[in-house]
């Protein structure tokens, strides 16, 4: 067990001159509200506190902080906007948390190269916006789109909405800027669309959750933005219904949606309590949601109507073509709001973020059913299934009794049967501190071991982010 420095009164002077007093925050409420992210306190067994908040306006700052805290064994936590379900951003050994606030900057649009250049604490919607007004975008749409910072998608490799077409964070990144644990910066990557000149260390940090640096400017990749988006919302009767058509709308139409997303019964009814508004065929078993997207409507026309026509010859009780902005704006808030809603009315519960081949999907939900049923809780199931990642959040009821065992047995169980079916415990949440103790059921012994090993090599006093995925 590595053993760290506390904060003192003098350590925290000399981060003020480091960085400005502006930029130090002691203040304990300040702290609380920077030292939790999504993950209900209740699930954790005790409350974890910042000794000090650090809120840098530059790479050199960052760089400062880093090589003050480094050779002082002073633990640094980094920290987006908090919208994270894992425990990445908890200070799990106290120390000094970094938070990205005062680095919102873009940096540039770079028209000739199709990239966007900006530092970690923009808002991602912001980031899509900038790239819109040039008629193209960055294709990167986690859910979390209108709060979540960049620095902490490409910290997770965040998914999103348009996995299936555009790929995850990292499909998206091309460089970064990256302060070590010494306070040494470097570049990994630029705005070269190929590169095998050594090992890939771009991605290498995206989805290393802080363990390894801190990413200070993030080099992201823009694509032309289509004129056209069409969106159909498509209930079935029950979910393998809707399921099973997810591969085979590629497979047989020869069409591939920039979004396929999937509710279930419980999660609109849960968000329906939260917006006040209902879909067409509220008490359908499952809703998809299929965009496809174009520059030609006549073409795009042809396209949904023989996903329309399809869908319908395999189950689908009616499709509904969201022609106009209304209901196309109620569709993505209801799929967006479910997490949310989830978080009003319920405090004992367990988001978790599952993913397996598609065509196992069936399968696992099935086996969500009798978890369920087996420790007395209700499940609410969502999810991007068209990339076979599906959110499954558990929840127990105000008054239950034994909640938390209950819950954490049910998570054990459907971490084996997601092995089983060939899946892993996180599809875009990362490991954090939450899913740790559960790594060695989905990586065999080399693999953490290589994994200590990388940590050991970048952040050797182990400082940076301690205590998140791997215990060394």
């Amino acid at each position: 067990m590595t053993h760290y420095s506390a904060v003192t009164e003098e350590v925290v002077e000399d981060l003020k001159s480091l960085v400005g007093p502006h930029n130090v925050v002691v203040e304990p409420e300040k702290l609380a509200s920077y030292s939790r992210d999504e993950v209900a306190l209740q699930f954790w067994d005790r409350e974890y506190r910042a000794e000090v908040l650090v809120l840098p306006e530059s790479t050199d700052h960052v760089s400062a902080v880093l090589a003050y805290a480094d050779p002082r064994m002073i633990p640094v936590t980094p920290r987006g906007a908090g919208t994270g379900l894992s425990g990445g951003a908890v200070p799990a050994f106290g120390g000094i948390v970094m938070a990205f606030d005062r680095m919102n900057r873009i940096l540039e649009v770079d028209l000739e190269n199709l990239t966007l250049t900006t530092e970690p604490g923009v808002v991602t919607a912001e980031i899509q916006a900038a790239a819109a007004r040039h008629g193209l975008e960055y294709a990167g749409d986690p859910c979390s789109g209108d709060a979540s910072f960049i620095g902490g998608n490409v910290a997770e490799n965040a998914g999103g909405n348009k996995v299936i077409k555009y790929g995850t964070t990292g499909a998206n990144v091309l460089a970064l800027e990256v302060v070590l644990p010494s306070g040494k910066v470097t570049w990994f990557g630029g705005k070269r669309r190929k590169d095998v000149t050594g090992l890939d260390l771009v991605h290498l940090m995206v989805g290393s959750e802080g363990i390894l640096g801190v990413i200070t400017k993030v080099v992201l990749k823009l694509v032309p933005r289509h004129e056209k988006v069409v969106d159909l919302l498509v209930p079935f009767p029950t979910v393998e219904e809707a399921i099973t058509l997810v591969p085979r709308v590629m497979r047989e139409l020869k069409i591939t949606p920039s979004s396929l997303e999937f509710m279930d019964r419980n999660s609109l009814r849960i968000v329906s309590r939260y917006t006040g508004s209902t879909l067409p065929f509220q008490e359908a078993g499952a809703h998809l949601i299929i965009q496809i997207e174009g520059n030609d409507m006549d073409a795009l026309s042809d396209q949904y109507e023989d996903i329309g026509d399809f869908c319908l010859e395999n189950g689908a009780l009616e499709v509904f073509v969201a022609d106009n902005r209304n209901f196309r704006d109620l569709l993505w808030k209801t799929r967006k709001n479910i997490a949310e809603a989830i978080i009003v009315f319920y405090t004992k519960y367990a988001k978790e973020d599952l993913v397996v081949p598609t065509g196992n999907i069936p399968s696992l939900l099935k086996r969500v059913d009798e978890v369920c049923r087996k420790y007395r809780l209700e499940a609410v199931n969502f999810g991007h299934v068209g990339d076979g990642n599906i959110h499954v959040n558990l929840l127990a009821g105000e008054e239950s009794e034994n909640w938390q065992e209950r819950i954490e047995g049910a998570r054990r169980d459907l971490y084996r049967s997601t092995r089983e079916l060939g899946g892993t415990l996180s599809g875009e949440h990362g490991v954090g501190l939450k899913r740790k103790d559960f790594l060695g059921m989905f990586l065999d012994e080399a693999q953490v071991e290589l994994i200590r090993g990388i940590k050991r090599t970048f952040d050797p006093n182990l400082i940076l982010n301690p205590g998140k995925i791997v215990d060394i």
